[in-house]
């Protein structure tokens, strides 16, 4: 509808001045204000970044970490709590127990072997040098046996300095005692283990690694940062044997991981069927040829969803940790529900308690599943050695004593491992189930005879 020509529009009132100015100011220091935290923001990503900066020299094989931590003072302070320990957790921790007083069926199992005369928890890197000194397995007057260099390897951040002295093949073949009297006591697990004293870098430090990979068809050096932020806890954390070598008179003692077939269970056990013939010890009551399993970390792991995802050991054993512009590292290793906040917080969205219940859940049923292996291993033990008493002919239990000789091999491949199973759920109960299955064939076999 029009307007007539004389009828006027009202008047609106005139825009106040400082309505505008207030808005300017209050968006200026909004501004203001975000462009400082982005600054702040992309400055502390800068800084996570940059290279780790070396100011005091570190000359190389250095076994001493309080060298290195003048220039990495964060790392070196977390690193120094290990010498702590703390509460345990459900099945394991960094707190000395023995194996044996709580599973009495270890005893019978590892029969013969120094395992039956002492099994206990290790108490973490720090006091590594001084528990492989006292420990009764390499004690003869304990019942144990003497032992090589070789059981030196991962005890020490000098080891790496000492092989590069010596030799690989001549650090292995000398006593254990020569080994210990040229580390310093004060050295144990450390920085020299995993870094490269000019860069910082990741990298192998010894050399049953390389050559597991290379057995593999595989170039370690060409592993990711992430990929080798797991395989420089594979230097220690596997399955290993002592491979004989020139100058061995009785028994090997080249370092050697059985990879050339993979890195699974049944692969090992191809490996040390077919490829060697590797026996640790023959059971007194079976007459068995065994194999001892020593903690299978990283090949457990590899079959595991974290691995699949690719999730590295530190990730969760040495999470991320912020001080100010600062990200480093936590060298405090220790399990993950010691700080799940840290660690499986940053993927899983859950409670503490329901993290830990989870975890716990999953550990239960392993361990479940270990005391029925044990039982059934322990079954088959007595009667092979019952039958061979009873006249069975090493060609009547030859059957037999292979299923059982399978059996335990893997029963040991979980048993030995950290984290009870936690690192590959679904194969450590494929594997403990395939265990229990072979020594109730070991025992059928036995049956037969009768």
């Amino acid at each position: 509808m029009s307007t007539p020509d004389n009828e006027k529009l009202p008047s609106l009132p005139a825009p106040s001045p400082w309505r505008g100015w207030s808005f300017f100011f209050i968006l200026g220091a909004a501004t203001f204000f975000f462009g400082l935290m982005v600054s702040s923001v992309t400055e502390r990503r800068q800084e996570a970044k940059l290279p780790p900066q070396v100011l005091t020299p570190i000359k190389a094989y250095e076994g001493d970490s309080a060298v290195w931590g003048v220039n990495f003072p964060r790392e070196y302070e977390s690193w120094k709590r290990t010498a702590a320990g703390s509460t345990p957790t459900k099945y394991g921790g960094p707190v000395k127990f023995s194996h044996l007083q709580r599973d009495p069926m270890l005893k019978q199992l590892f029969a013969g072997y120094p395992f039956s005369v002492e099994y206990d928890e290790d108490r973490g890197h720090m006091h590594a040098i001084e528990d492989v000194m006292a420990t009764a397995r390499r004690d003869p007057k304990r019942g144990g046996k003497p032992q090589p260099g070789t059981c030196m390897t991962c005890k020490s951040s000098d080891v790496p300095g000492l092989m590069q002295k010596m030799g690989t093949g001549k650090f292995y073949q000398a006593h254990f005692e020569d080994i210990a009297a040229r580390v310093n006591k004060s050295h144990p697990i450390g920085c020299a283990d995993c870094h490269d004293p000019k860069t910082m870098e990741l990298h192998i430090s010894r050399p049953a690694l390389r050559e597991a990979f290379n057995a593999m068809g595989r170039d370690v050096d060409q592993a990711s940062h992430q990929e080798m932020r797991s395989l420089v806890c594979a230097q220690c954390h596997v399955e290993y044997y002592f491979a004989k070598q020139p100058g061995d008179t009785k028994k090997g003692t080249y370092l050697t991981f059985p990879w050339k077939e993979g890195l699974t269970v049944d692969d090992m056990d191809t490996y040390y069927t077919k490829d060697v013939r590797q026996v640790d010890w023959v059971h007194p009551v079976s007459k068995t040829e065994m194999v001892k399993m020593q903690h299978p970390d990283y090949e457990t792991y590899s079959q595991g969803i974290h691995a699949y995802r690719g999730v590295a050991c530190a990730d969760c054993h040495m999470p991320y940790r912020s001080e100010g512009g600062v990200k480093y590292t936590e060298h405090d290793i220790q399990s993950p529900l010691k700080n799940i906040s840290n660690s499986c917080a940053v993927c899983h969205r859950w409670s503490e308690a329901e993290v830990k219940a989870r975890v716990e859940s999953i550990q239960d049923t392993t361990h479940e599943l270990l005391q029925d292996a044990e039982q059934a291993l322990v079954a088959a033990h007595a009667e092979v050695g019952k039958a061979a008493a009873a006249g069975a002919t090493d060609a009547d239990l030859k059957a037999a004593r292979e299923l059982l000789r399978r059996a335990q091999l893997r029963w040991d491949y979980v048993a030995a491992g950290n984290g009870m199973g936690f690192h590959a759920p679904q194969e450590c109960a494929r594997v403990l189930a395939t265990a229990i299955n072979l020594a109730q064939q070991a025992r059928l076999e036995v049956a037969k005879l009768r």
